[in-house]
């Protein structure tokens, strides 16, 4: 027997007055109930109730008792609603971590968009580029960037990432343009630091036809925007996101090249624990992103 479950069932008895009552509303047997409170009083050590064929009462040892396990059970089952009501609404801190050039350009704003439209929850933002650990590192959800290796974790997919080689028209006015992937093996390539293919750039020709090739430069960086900068001083060609160089590419600051190759597109994921459960603010922000980007992303338009 869980004390918990004793403790209800000796506050049932006293309350409806009678074992038979108190089965009645715990949709128990009598004799269940009897053996409950009398495996609640063993441990005790008290005697609790004083019976008889006629009537039942309650011992002063009982009555202290009594209203001991009222207010405790109060207690847990104010404790449980809160609970509970967390879970279907909108309340507390969102621990997120994030990508810091994707935070930076657009998560920060969709926060402030959300944070509108729920007022009750508090946001803690980590901008990083390397992968974590949520769970150990107590965040609540993450978004990561790329394709997702198969994990315990739940991902949705927010947005379609699409991948540009660019460059500045300085640089393709000194080195000229390739046309096709095989030239990049001639030119200055920015790498970054986590890209799962490390130096390999996959390209797929309009035919099917694949394209692998390894690329060489004197700069790389772990972040997206260090390299979008080295990019626009002329520092050779990079392959970024358009939600990084896309506003880049419109003022002219950067030039596509290799249009007529596709690269493999990645995804922006919104990746948390569990699926059961989920709390009111991570469901409610997930949903909000999951709309707020669009299809295809602004980014894009």
């Amino acid at each position: 027997m869980d004390t918990i479950d004793g403790m209800r069932t000796f506050v049932a008895v006293i309350s409806e007055g009678s074992f038979a009552a108190a089965a009645r509303r715990l949709d128990m047997s009598p004799q269940l109930v009897s053996k409950y409170v009398a495996q609640l009083e063993a441990r005790l050590g008290a005697r609790l109730l004083n019976r008889s064929t006629r009537r039942l009462s309650v011992t002063e040892a009982g009555q202290a008792y009594f209203e001991r396990c009222q207010y405790v059970l109060d207690e847990i089952n104010e404790m449980e609603n809160a609970v509970g009501e967390a879970t279907l609404e909108a309340q507390g801190v969102l621990r997120i971590n994030a990508p810091m050039s994707f935070g930076v350009l657009h998560l920060s704003k969709a926060i402030a968009d959300y944070q509108r439209t729920q007022p009750q929850v508090s946001v803690n933002l980590t901008l990083d580029d390397r992968t974590v650990d949520i769970v150990s590192e107590g965040y609540d959800m993450a978004i990561r960037i790329g394709r997702l290796p198969e994990s315990s974790l739940i991902a949705r997919k927010l947005a379609p990432v699409r991948l540009v080689v660019c460059a500045a028209p300085r640089y393709l006015r000194e080195r000229g343009t390739p046309t096709s992937p095989r030239d990049l093996e001639s030119h200055e390539c920015l790498g970054y630091a986590y890209y799962s293919e490390q130096n390999r750039w996959r390209f797929k020709a309009e035919d099917g036809e694949q394209h692998e090739v390894q690329i060489k430069g004197r700069f790389s960086a772990n972040n997206g925007d260090a390299l979008r900068q080295a990019a626009i001083a002329g520092t050779g060609l990079v392959l970024q996101p358009t939600f990084i160089v896309g506003n880049d590419i419109q003022v002219n600051a950067l030039q596509t090249v290799l249009d007529a190759y596709e690269v493999e597109q990645l995804g922006v994921y919104a990746v948390y624990p569990h699926r059961q459960y989920l709390s009111g603010k991570v469901r409610t922000f997930v949903d909000f992103l999951a709309d707020y980007f669009g299809s295809p992303p602004y980014w894009d338009e």
